[in-house]
């Protein structure tokens, strides 16, 4: 009789075996087996990390196996059983594999196809057909479309992490809770002691030291110690941890008065104002988003304070980008004043620390939650109601969604809710983050997210003229190599455009994303369908470049550069001066946060700046949901390509006081899971 070799794999997590029944049955083109039990209470097979092999002997050939399905049926307890993969050597000596990277939970079945990639149309057999089917409208039942706040693109429809699928949720769940991590990064940091000092202030900047320098870093120190410098101030804005603002100025906005006489001590050209801006040496960021949005009153005992200021920059003759004019508000007047570098110290001084505090707002509502964690959740989602296993997309962008709706849901949970840890430090909690989100949602288009062409559309795309961006240098490295890619990828499995139209589960992706994401905007940008290979490319490209690359170069920075809080008031305790010649250090100081939301504050930047302890970076794929050689070829190639980029970016670093490192692949995790 016909005899079958099945090998099982079981996970590595904790907890991943099971003592559970475990039955196997086989499914061919000429029959299907009997149900086989595999495991039993107290055997010891499918132990964590265990790799089990038994004979499955049957009554005649099965033909070609197209499914298996693996049963589980509980002894005594709930055991979920992470099932990695099998597979099945055939009476003919053939191998077959069969991917499942799965957890099954309770008395659940699973059945697996094998590892070969498949579109819809090469699908021939009903039975396939139909698996496909099921497959898809089972997920769609587990992961519902739902609105969170009016105008924001749909999340999850899950109230807490264990309410999401097994498959989604965090190993351990300890892990990712906030209010842990960022106690356990304040009791690290030695700030426990300063906790219950709310609404006490400072004694001056030495001051912040006392809970800065237990744990220190190069470019954290660096940033201590030079932040009062316009170089500094200039310079975060290119390769800080929001390097996405700033833009090439064409024309100096009415609402910003300045002239060339205002300036002139700050240019270096013999020439006016307006010529520099023709010649493209002035920059300019405008923090308009945060007008009108509510500062926090979560506590009655602190009145915090925003503002929304426009800042004028300069190129200088050394290529360095330097503040020249700061106004706060943006309705110019009397009591608007354009506070300008030969000012009197402390008013310049304040100046910039009101643009530093309104920076960080627009990077973590904005840069940060917004446009990686929300955006990246849509793909998430979308992916799994749209795309089945077998579907080539589906195995080359699960990498990429590892573990984000899981984070997204236990911020949700605990972090940006009412109530949540955001309210306790920063000037937008209590509802501002949302109507921040909810105003961004209008310049949320895709072009935005084509690296190359947001970068261009603000005029920051010439390396001749703006040599010290190295995010722009690095990010455009990192999507070509991406791009190029998911250029291999595609040709595949797609020898033309018309197989490109004709995939209506891609099609079906595309249309999720566009309708239930960006909410059916029109605007947006976001194409409702995919017709050419070529769009396909970029189309992959913003998916897996913003799940990975966007975010750790807006997300793994903030302790190096929010660390040392006069750099990053997360919130201001006075009003913006409306006056010149009045500040002084102890008005700046008792503008600065309290000392118990400085230590909120630096727990965050911390908990918020470390990878996962299973971290996976990018081009790291240990579970091999595809098992084609040319796609393996496609994965090899891609390393390559990468190594290349981190030998060119440490090869760079060497030597800087300011290393840019961000974007080197080798820190970069492949989804965003933080």
């Amino acid at each position: 009789m016909p005899s079958y070799t099945v090998t099982v794999a079981t996970g590595t997590q904790w907890f991943a075996g099971t003592d559970d029944y475990v039955y196997l049955s086989l499914e061919g083109t000429e029959g299907c087996s009997e149900r086989h039990l595999l495991d039993k209470p107290f055997y010891n097979d499918f132990e964590r990390g265990a790799v089990d092999s038994y004979d499955v002997t049957v009554e005649e050939d099965l033909g070609e196996i197209q499914l298996i399905k693996i049963e589980k049926r509980k002894y005594w307890y709930q055991d979920d059983w992470y099932l990695k993969y099998i597979t099945v050597k055939t009476p003919m000596g053939d191998y077959l594999e069969f991917p499942c990277y799965r957890w099954i939970t309770d008395e659940k079945e699973v059945v697996l196809r094998d590892g070969r990639a498949k579109l819809p149309r090469d699908d021939k057999t009903q039975i396939l057909k139909q698996h496909r089917r099921k497959e898809l409208e089972t997920r769609q039942k587990m992961y519902r479309w739902k609105e969170w706040h009016p105008g924001f693109p749909l999340s999850i429809d899950a109230h807490s992490h264990s309410d999401l699928p097994r498959d989604i949720q965090f190993d351990n769940e300890k892990g990712i809770d906030f209010i842990l991590n960022y106690s356990k990064a304040m009791e690290n940091l030695y700030v426990n002691r300063f906790m219950h000092m709310f609404q006490s202030s400072w004694s001056d900047f030495a001051d912040f030291e006392k809970i800065f320098v237990r744990i220190s870093n190069t470019i954290s120190e660096y940033v201590m110690q030079h932040w009062k410098e316009d170089f500094m101030f200039g310079y975060q804005f290119l390769n800080g941890c929001n390097p996405v603002l700033i833009r090439r100025c064409t024309e100096i906005p009415k609402k910003l008065p300045v002239t060339t006489d205002m300036v002139e001590c700050s240019l270096e050209r013999n020439l006016t104002l307006e010529e520099e801006v023709k010649q493209g040496n002035v920059f300019i960021v405008d923090y308009e988003l945060l007008d009108g949005v509510d500062a926090n009153k979560t506590d009655p005992c602190t009145i915090q304070y925003l503002a929304a200021p426009i800042c004028l920059l300069y190129k200088n003759l050394e290529s360095k980008i330097v503040p020249i004019a700061i106004q706060l508000g943006q309705q110019p007047g009397p009591d608007n004043p354009i506070f300008l570098p030969s000012d009197a110290t402390y008013d310049w001084l304040l100046a910039k620390i009101w643009v530093r505090s309104s920076d960080f707002h627009i990077h973590q509502t904005v840069t940060h939650l917004l446009r990686t964690h929300l955006v990246s959740e849509v793909f998430s989602i979308a992916m799994f109601r749209q795309l089945p296993a077998v579907h080539p997309f589906f195995k080359l962008l699960v990498p990429h969604m590892r573990f984000t709706i899981a984070i997204n849901t236990k911020a949700r949970e605990q972090l940006i809710c009412e109530c949540g840890l955001f309210d306790k430090a920063n000037a937008t909690g209590g509802g501002g983050h949302v109507q921040m989100v909810q105003k961004a949602m209008k310049d949320l288009t895709y072009s935005s997210l084509c690296f190359p062409e947001e970068i261009k559309a603000r005029g920051m795309d010439s390396k001749e003229d703006i040599p010290y961006y190295y995010y722009r240098d690095d990010g455009i490295k990192v999507w070509e190599t991406i791009k190029s890619f998911a250029e291999d990828v595609i040709h595949i499995y797609y020898e033309s455009d018309e197989v490109v139209c004709e995939d209506v589960e891609l099609q079906a992706f595309v249309k999720d994303i566009y309708v239930y994401g960006m909410r059916g905007v029109k605007a947006s940008g976001f194409p409702k369908m995919i017709r050419t290979r070529e769009k396909l490319a970029e189309y992959l490209t913003v998916i897996i470049f913003t799940t990975s690359a966007q975010h750790a170069a807006v997300n793994f920075g903030q302790y190096d550069w929010c660390s040392w809080i006069p750099n990053a008031p997360p919130t201001m305790r006075c009003p913006p001066p409306t006056e010149k010649g009045t500040v002084t250090i102890e008005q700046i100081v008792e503008s600065l946060p309290d000392r118990g939301r400085s230590c909120w504050h630096l727990g965050a930047v911390w908990a918020l700046s470390q990878f996962q302890d299973t971290e996976l970076f990018l081009g790291m794929y240990p579970d091999e949901h595809f098992v084609e050689k040319p796609v393996k070829e496609a994965m090899a190639k891609f390393r390559k390509n990468l190594d290349e980029i981190v030998s060119a970016i440490t090869e760079r670093n060497k030597n800087k006081k300011l290393p840019y490192y961000y974007l080197s692949p080798d820190r970069i995790p492949n989804s965003v899971a933080v």
